[in-house]
């Protein structure tokens, strides 16, 4: 009986009865960062599994901002053994993020079940990144740094005491009718008894998402290679097909910097051996040194599921959960064990052989293969929790050996969350709807993540073609044929302008490059929506109403979603063109901007038609706008080697650029070993340009040949 009641006291301290309410003290813990607590947080959560080093020097050159008003406005009440939070929305106020969503920019009006999981066709949070960090156009963020499967409600429900409550409109008379009414809040259902919560402050949506990145460490700086072009070949691909196919690339002149490994270079997959195949790959060692003589590195395919075929089988098992995949055990990576004997596997037969990076697979879902909610794991950490942060977990592991080596890597992921940002690794899935793909990689760029637009096989020679545009102009520019053997050349009438485009992605490097490297130091997302671009307005047009009801999910406070155009960089808009369009739109924000292959002046500020023809894909320049350039070439620079530089400066203003120079391989930039070369052109009376490209320091990378100077705009 006295433990009974003892029992029963506890559970009145530490779970409060219905309505009771808990406001957090606001504690700024980083430059324009606060973070506040309620009830007693779980001991993992995302910050603790991704040990995020919050770049402070970065974030104290960021504006000097106030802790937000809206979402220091919290309620908090602990019900049905859950904390149920509450932020405050305004009119007009629109909401960005909670992952990586396919087919929506605008949040506002949603319900989402943040759970990692294979995309499903709908953005309802199940998808591969649901992060649980959103962006108001109001200037400020939210982070709820909980590990569990949120329920989000981001502006959807009405509670009758609402200070700010939809018009009553009667259905019978009323065209305004919805069904779903204007709503003043966010709200968030946490399965816990306790949570951390983050404000991260403005001014711009841009300088939250940029707070977001610098606070879990800054974006990844990936090595120059990682910015060349990959190739997946076939998953049954042998050594000497490999070989042969990268004797295709260099005939055919076609760039490539990495070649990836599909599932047929393990001797078992599905469950994973972890071991090369003897048949196919007989002297793996040799094989990798060959491909790096040619400067091709090689990625290797892989899940994380042991087979009992693998020589690490018995070591593992008594590490691993309670349920299988495919047969396979599950490892437990919260043990000190598993993670030393599966990360011991890759390094031993793989890293230390020259193997560069890796595809992590199969860790988001689906829920028919993956383990239950009720499967249990050694360490004690809940499967829920497993669920959210295995690929997380993966991507950290590994990414720590490489820096150990003090070698940078560059891969891909299927599932990832919060405290990504400076994870070399680009998320990628097996749905393939290309303008959905274009709405993902806009997304991305709200939540610290990477996304590519890969291209696999097509139906038509114009549909390939505009793929490859695409992931041309993405983080990752990527072929993926592990099922299909598709090759760039697969078809021979666009082959040339799917050379062209590779080519062009080469020249870009120094500038992609660049724009990585403030993603790293500054924070901000080298691939990005609209509506982080400062000049973009976010209210373009309003959404038209629909004769069926039930088709508004958006309510009364949303515009239009401006969801396939995206900046690539500081400088250029990228406008992806679709199988069957010839002409299509664009969205241009305030300001001049001109056609990036020709210099004309396109359009300011203004909704204009373009018709590119099939070979190119519409890039603009912003006004002023300078785009640092290469000689194109079939592999990315190598440490050390000079690389000669077209400067070219677009429009009528005054230009300036911070082009970033370092080994391109190692951690040594994160010792002072890299030089930020400022560009200057200035426009005189007379119509002449003064240009200027400041020295590098001494001691300091100096990769930089010889200069040219191209101006793209005319002046009349």
């Amino acid at each position: 009986m006295k433990l009974f009641l003892i029992q029963i006291l506890l559970l009145v301290v530490l779970f409060p009865s219905v309505g009771y309410c808990q406001q957090p003290n606001w504690e700024e813990v980083a430059p324009g960062v606060w973070k506040g607590v309620i009830g007693n947080p779980e001991m993992l959560d995302f910050l603790t599994v991704a040990e995020p080093q919050p770049n402070i020097a970065a974030l104290n050159k960021l504006p000097d901002e106030n802790i937000p008003n809206q979402p220091q406005q919290l309620e908090s009440t602990f019900q049905d053994n859950s904390l149920y939070l509450r932020f405050p929305l305004e009119k007009e106020e629109q909401l960005f993020g909670f992952g990586l969503n396919f087919q929506t920019i605008h949040q506002r009006g949603r319900i989402l079940n943040l759970h990692v999981d294979h995309y499903g066709g709908k953005d309802n949070g199940r998808t591969h990144a649901p992060v649980p960090f959103y962006v108001s156009s109001r200037g400020y963020g939210v982070f709820i740094n909980s590990a569990r499967y949120l329920k989000i409600w981001a502006g959807t429900a009405v509670r009758k005491d609402s200070e700010n409550p939809p018009t009553v409109y009667d259905r019978n008379t009323d065209k305004e009718w919805t069904s779903r009414p204007y709503s003043d809040a966010v709200e968030i259902l946490v399965p816990a008894e306790g949570v951390e919560i983050y404000i991260f402050a403005g001014p711009t949506s841009l300088d939250v998402v940029r707070r977001y990145n610098l606070f879990m460490g800054g974006g990844c700086l990936p090595p120059r290679w990682g910015l060349g072009f990959t190739h997946r070949v076939h998953r049954l691909y042998s050594a000497d097909d490999v070989k042969k196919e990268v004797e295709e690339f260099n005939s055919r002149d076609f760039p490539l910097d990495f070649i990836g490994l599909e599932p047929g270079w393990q001797s078992a997959s599905y469950p994973c051996t972890f071991e090369w195949a003897p048949d196919r790959f007989p002297e793996p060692e040799k094989f990798v040194s060959e491909l790096l003589k040619q400067g091709v590195r090689l990625n290797l395919w892989t899940n994380p599921y042991v087979s009992p075929e693998s020589p690490i089988y018995d070591a593992m098992e008594k590490f691993t959960g309670s349920h299988t995949v495919w047969n396979g055990l599950v490892p437990d990576l919260y043990t000190k064990e598993a993670e030393e004997i599966l990360m011991g596997q890759f390094t031993k037969s793989q890293i230390d052989i020259g193997v560069s990076g890796y595809k992590i697979d199969e860790v988001d879902g689906y829920d028919h293969y993956l383990w239950p909610d009720v499967a249990t794991f050694p360490s004690g950490i809940s499967a829920e929790q497993m669920r959210q942060t295995y690929g997380i977990k993966l991507q950290k592991m590994l990414a720590d050996i490489y820096k150990e080596k003090n070698q940078r890597t560059y891969g891909l992921v299927r599932a990832s969350n919060a405290g990504s940002s400076p994870m070399p690794f680009v998320l990628y899935n097996d749905y393939y709807n290309h303008e959905d793909f274009i709405t993902a990689l806009c997304n991305s760029s709200f939540s610290g993540l990477l996304w590519t637009p890969e291209a696999r096989n097509s139906r038509s020679a114009e549909e390939w073609l505009r793929r490859m545009q695409s992931v041309c102009f993405s983080p990752m520019a990527m072929i993926n044929a592990w099922s299909s053997g598709t090759k760039p050349w697969s078809f021979p009438e666009v082959a040339d302008a799917v050379r062209d485009i590779a080519q062009l992605r080469m020249k870009l490097m120094p500038y992609f490059y660049s724009e990585f490297a403030k993603y790293h130091f500054e924070g901000t997302p080298p691939f990005r929506a609209m509506y982080l671009e400062p000049a973009f307005s976010h209210s373009i047009e309003k959404v038209s109403s629909s004769s069926n009801l039930e088709d508004n999910p958006y309510a009364e406070a949303i515009t239009k979603e401006i969801k396939d155009q995206y900046m690539a960089g500081e400088n250029l808009l990228v406008v992806p063109m679709f199988t069957g369009q010839t002409t299509r739109k664009v969205v241009l924000p305030e300001g001049k901007w001109f056609d990036f292959y020709t210099g004309e002046f396109a359009g300011e500020g203004e909704i204009i038609t373009v018709e590119p023809g099939l070979e190119k894909i519409p890039v603009f320049v912003k006004d002023g706008g300078i785009v640092p350039m290469m000689k194109p070439r079939l592999r990315s620079p190598k440490s050390g080697e000079k690389v000669d530089i077209e400067i070219r400066h677009y429009g009528t203003k005054d230009g300036n650029y911070s082009l970033y120079d370092d080994d391109g391989e190692t951690f040594n930039y994160e010792k002072g070993d890299y030089c930020w070369r400022q560009i200057s052109i200035e426009t005189q009376p007379s119509g002449d340009f003064i240009r200027n490209i400041s020295s590098a320091k001494a001691g300091k990378p100096d990769n930089i040949g010889n200069i040219t100077w191209k101006q793209m705009t005319i002046i009349k």
